[in-house]
């Protein structure tokens, strides 16, 4: 597909949407984007059902907040199950729903993109550093100036 297909394709499906749905859409990918709930939602489909804690363990460093946040959004959604089981203790499992199976196979695709732009991304990202290093430097070097001058002019 070519770049004036794309932005074709892009601007049809924007000019589609109501404002109710362009709201929603925002929503549901601002929640489903974000860095704990694509782990989340990979661990589920990998894994299938499984406990809180047994997903707090396979995603290393989310916070027990995080995770119980990112887990309700995703039910809200609908891209989680909740299945509470009346035992004691109380014992409740996740697992994707067929909504978020179908997210899974659509982060696919994006993830394979950025596997193969790894070098790309790296080399933008250096480059960026570099920049930004120098500007400070320089920003640096120019209150030392304005430093200097401002003593200078007043002795």
């Amino acid at each position: 597909m070519d770049n004036d297909e794309i932005i074709r394709q892009s601007q049809a499906v924007c000019a589609a949407l109501s404002a109710e749905d362009d709201g929603l859409k925002r929503e549901v990918l601002s929640h489903a984007g974000n860095r704990w709930s694509l782990g989340i939602v990979h661990t589920l489909g990998v894994s299938g059902r499984l406990r809180h804690a047994e997903i707090a363990r396979r995603m290393s460093g989310v916070t027990q907040r995080m995770l119980t946040r990112s887990l309700r959004q995703l039910e809200r959604d609908g891209l989680v199950l909740r299945h509470d089981y009346a035992e004691v203790p109380p014992r409740v499992e996740y697992e994707l729903s067929a909504l978020g199976q179908g997210l899974l196979a659509q982060m696919i695709p994006l993830w394979m993109w950025v596997v193969d732009n790894a070098e790309r991304f790296r080399a933008a990202r250096q480059g960026y550093d570099a920049r930004a290093s120098d500007d400070a430097r320089r920003a640096i070097d120019l209150q030392a100036c304005v430093s200097r001058v401002r003593t200078s002019t007043t002795h």
